[in-house]
């Protein structure tokens, strides 16, 4: 993901709520949200065709991770391990986060890692660029390219649309609707709200709307690079979980939506 706002317990009726953007090249061949097998376990997640990993994904035991990439462009390194492993190897082992956090090797990107243990309401931010796994309170928390919570205009648009999403008190399909149009939002922010990250000014705007949309040089109604997806999970009180991914082409048009719902244990 690049954009993720996410509400825990903050709502009576929907104690989970994700609404997230990926944003990547357009190039690089990726495998709608689906079920999958990872050493054993299966797993609900889209996948990266190109390294293998993921970028948001969960299992019906209630494990659940997501990833943004930390954007810092004189620290990249062309040969550091693709980090859509982090996901997958959360979703596929049993500790908890703090030893899962301690176990990772060195030499990555700079990442955010969200993970949960849905059955534990635990929840933590683990990052490369942070010294332990921290705890997650309940409430609504917004990640973008940056640490968490950092207050960047579209991270901050997310986590308002998302709590007013929810004071509106929807059903669950109208609350899903709402978060995707929240999602879909091209509006650049004003230059005096850009973060300055070292990609200069130009791109700083271009990246600022929640729906990232870089255009071809040689082909302006194409996009390089924007989202290529978004997903929104919705939880209900009884436990059940809705998750819907909306996949985007590189002129902008939607290709296909799909829709998984995971019952809780012992539900009919």
């Amino acid at each position: 993901m690049c954009l993720a706002a996410f509400a825990l317990n903050a709502h009576p009726r929907f104690p989970l709520v994700i609404a997230a953007n990926r944003d990547e090249f357009f190039a690089r061949p990726a495998a709608p949200m689906a079920w999958w097998q990872v050493a054993g376990t299966e797993v609900l997640a889209g996948r990266d065709l190109s390294a293998g990993g993921t970028w948001f994904g969960l299992t019906r035991a209630g494990r659940l991770a997501l990833l943004t990439n930390i954007r810092e462009p004189g620290r990249q390194r062309a040969d550091a391990p693709s980090r859509g492993a982090l996901v997958v190897d959360w979703l596929r082992r049993d500790d908890d986060a703090t030893r899962f956090a301690a176990s990772l090797a060195p030499g990555y990107n700079g990442f955010n890692l969200i993970t949960a243990d849905l059955a534990r309401r635990d929840w933590h931010w683990i990052s490369n660029r942070t010294p332990s796994a921290q705890r997650l309170p309940d409430g609504i928390h917004g990640l973008s390219n940056a640490a968490l919570d950092t207050p960047w205009p579209k991270t901050l648009g997310l986590k308002a649309a998302l709590a007013s999403a929810l004071a509106a008190d929807p059903a669950p399909d109208v609350l899903i609707e709402r978060l995707f149009q929240a999602l879909a939002d091209p509006t650049p922010a004003p230059d005096a709200a850009l973060p300055d990250t070292g990609v200069g000014l130009a791109r700083e705007r271009l990246l600022s709307p929640r729906f990232v949309r870089l255009p071809d040089p040689d082909a302006p109604d194409l996009a390089v690079y924007g989202t290529r997806c978004s997903t929104v999970l919705v939880q209900e009180a009884d436990g059940r979980l809705t998750v819907v991914e909306r996949s985007v082409a590189a002129d902008g048009r939607g290709t296909g939506e799909v829709s998984h719902r995971i019952e809780p244990a012992g539900h009919p």
